[in-house]
């Protein structure tokens, strides 16, 4: 069955980037010039998906606003013929049908994407986690999207990390098919370097079938007295086949700060407009 529908949870309070995230989403924090959540969107774009749902909370309205149309705006750029701003700024609103629904209560991953439930409907789809941009030739949401089509199961997707790192993850448990896949038989949530049955990290990407559904429904909460996404992939394992690809790219955790500027400095490397200026500026500080 063809990938129609991502999911974004984007209802999360951003309590690493405090104070900027008590009047600013986290999601709407520029890498650049652009907002984080456009660079999923993007993503999902370039992987052929066409209908996204972003799940909100309290003070995030300005997700959605970002993505409709800013009719002031366009009248000022036309006016003063920047043609090329107006045309950057139109193409965010037609970017891809962008739906919302809000998440009324802080209850965690797994609530947020059991809200999803009515959009998705009876068919698999795509989670992508705010926090993670993934820079690569081939959209991470693609390379995802093509594993669901050779296995026809829940893609989670991961990569290899540091050993002395596992315990900052959740890590697959399970049997190696190639040296990209895994067939997972349970999660581990940051476990210890000496018990950590692998090290391969799910990193914020999903391809999920719509039993989720129906495990999110009865999970009991669990760590931080949320609704864990990890605890229902666990009992899916139980019932479907599951698998972890590892995706390939650089992934940011743009949710820290060291992650924030890390992809920060290197997507503006990568911008003709800025690099040589830029490259100059870090010359000059002698690091």
């Amino acid at each position: 069955m063809k990938i129609r529908k991502a999911v974004i949870p984007a209802a999360g309070l951003g309590t690493r980037f405090l104070p900027v995230t008590k009047s600013i989403p986290k999601e709407m924090l520029p890498i650049v010039d652009k907002p984080t959540i456009q660079y999923i969107v993007e993503e999902i774009i370039a992987s052929g998906i066409e209908d996204v749902l972003i799940i909100t909370g309290r003070n995030k309205g300005s997700i959605e606003e970002h993505f409709d149309r800013a009719i002031e705006l366009e009248d000022n750029l036309e006016k003063t013929q920047k043609q090329e701003l107006l045309e950057e700024v139109r193409k965010i609103s037609r970017m891809i049908n962008i739906h919302t629904v809000r998440q009324k209560d802080p209850l965690g991953l797994g609530h947020a994407v059991y809200c999803a439930k009515s959009f998705v409907g009876n068919e698999p789809f795509a989670v992508l986690l705010g926090d993670d941009v993934v820079d690569s030739q081939k959209p991470c949401l693609k390379q995802m999207i093509e594993m669901f089509e050779q296995y026809n199961s829940t893609i989670l997707g991961g990569q290899r990390v540091e050993w002395e790192n596992v315990s900052k993850y959740g890590i697959v448990s399970g049997n190696k098919i190639s040296d990209t896949v895994y067939s997972v038989k349970d999660l581990v949530e940051k476990p210890a370097k000496e018990k950590a049955p692998t090290n391969i990290a799910i990193l914020g990407r999903y391809i999920i079938t719509p039993k989720i559904f129906e495990i999110l429904e009865n999970t009991h909460k669990g760590v931080g007295g949320e609704i864990q996404l990890t605890d229902g992939l666990r009992e899916l394992c139980n019932i479907e086949d599951v698998y972890a690809y590892t995706f390939e790219g650089r992934r940011y955790d743009v949710g820290s700060k060291i992650g924030f500027l890390e992809a920060t400095v290197d997507f503006a490397l990568k911008r003709d407009d800025l690099r040589d200026d830029f490259k100059a500026y870090l010359n000059k500080l002698n690091l």
